[in-house]
């Protein structure tokens, strides 16, 4: 198993203004979790979580859209453990061509901080 994403990234508004939502369906195939993640179209995300600090935001808002789905995803259906999702992370930011001196604070952010959002409820378009 190779780990890549098998479609692209299709992003519209989502009815609140402030979150995305998948106009198609995201599918993520990971080496990670020996397992193929379809995020359903509907499915909202604020993204990457980067605190709204000038130099942390400049330096990761906006970095690896499509890994941040999967990622936020994964949160809210909790199909794999916390750790499991954290790392998918990671794989699909490097699949995604994210440098290593970014990947790594990510990564780092969601283990430290992800428990505030992991076992926060949300609804999952069928």
């Amino acid at each position: 198993m190779t780990s890549r994403f098998l479609t692209d990234l299709h992003l519209g508004i989502s009815a609140d203004g402030e979150h995305k939502r998948l106009d198609a369906p995201l599918v993520y195939e990971s080496e990670v979790a020996g397992r193929i993640f379809i995020v359903p179209t509907g499915f909202e995300t604020d993204l990457a979580s980067v605190p709204r600090l000038p130099v942390a935001y400049l330096l990761f808002g906006g970095v690896g859209d499509a890994a941040a789905v999967v990622h936020d995803y994964l949160y809210t259906t909790q199909e794999v453990s916390r750790k499991v999702a954290d790392d998918v992370l990671a794989e699909a930011m490097k699949v995604s061509g994210i440098s290593a001196w970014r990947r790594g604070p990510m990564w780092i952010g969601v283990r430290m901080f992800g428990w505030l959002h992991y076992n926060k409820p949300a609804d999952v378009p069928a």
